[in-house]
């Protein structure tokens, strides 16, 4: 899996609000319809550090959904519109009905999938990213699963009906997700260009996103413990050399 250039990757890195709000986008108009999100909630559009909506917007967004809430007071169970509070609801109401509509395939919540689907990069990699601090091997997955499939498997890979080759795809060559994306399938208001490789990128972002909100966060707090904990030890070191410094040992 090929590693990609990421805004919040390394110990400084940080979310493009704009990238993640045409993620939101992608993952709304073509990811929803099979992919459930149900550990965000519409809350988390408008915090910190996030895709930047206001909070009038993330409300606005939640309108758009419906949830299921009960019982009222005849005991029946209703829907209404969501609200800040609210999850984003699944497009199935169980498993056995996801299934049902994709064939068999139980299409994964994209809550943690950034970080549940990371690529292992092997020696010496993996080495070196411990000491770049490189987390982002999710988002690469992502991305490259998204532009991976071609139209005609290699000479001797068998397509089974109804699968799909891709060569990015790690339990295998082939899949039962159809290609998802498209050239210029999701309109982007903000003159960004819109080829398939763009929208992988952009979803792949606000994946990783959904799966840790608050990475900056903790890389901030990060920061200020290791800032602390080495002046601390200065003092400690300094502190020790007077006390003992005409002391025989």
């Amino acid at each position: 899996i090929e590693k990609q250039q990421w805004s919040f990757s390394g110990p400084f890195g940080t979310y493009d609000p704009a990238q993640l709000q045409r993620g939101f986008k992608v993952y709304r108009e073509v990811c929803s319809g099979c992919h459930s999100l149900r550990l965000v909630a519409f809350r988390n559009l408008a915090q910190p550090g996030g895709p930047g909506f206001s909070e009038d917007e993330a409300k606005a967004i939640a309108a758009e959904y419906t949830v299921m809430d009960g019982p009222n007071d005849d005991g029946d169970m209703y829907e209404r519109p969501a609200i800040l509070a609210d999850h984003f609801p699944s497009p199935f109401p169980n498993e056995q009905a996801a299934r049902a509509a994709n064939g068999g395939a139980y299409p994964p919540d994209f809550s943690l999938l950034a970080k549940a689907r990371a690529a292992h990069r092997g020696f010496p990699n993996f080495v070196f990213d411990a000491f770049t601090q490189y987390q982002e091997q999710g988002p690469d997955y992502i991305y490259a699963l998204l532009t991976g499939y071609e139209e005609e498997a290699p000479e001797g890979v068998e397509v089974p009906v109804g699968q799909y080759y891709n060569h990015s795809f790690l339990a295998g060559k082939t899949l039962a997700m159809a290609p998802p994306l498209s050239e210029e399938l999701v309109e982007y208001t903000d003159n960004t260009p819109m080829p398939v490789d763009q929208y992988a990128k952009d979803v792949a972002a606000f994946m990783m996103w959904a799966a840790e909100p608050h990475l900056e966060e903790r890389k901030k707090i990060g920061f200020r413990v290791m800032a602390f904990l080495i002046i601390f030890g200065s003092l400690l070191y300094f502190t020790k050399q007077k006390i003992w410094r005409n002391v025989d040992h």
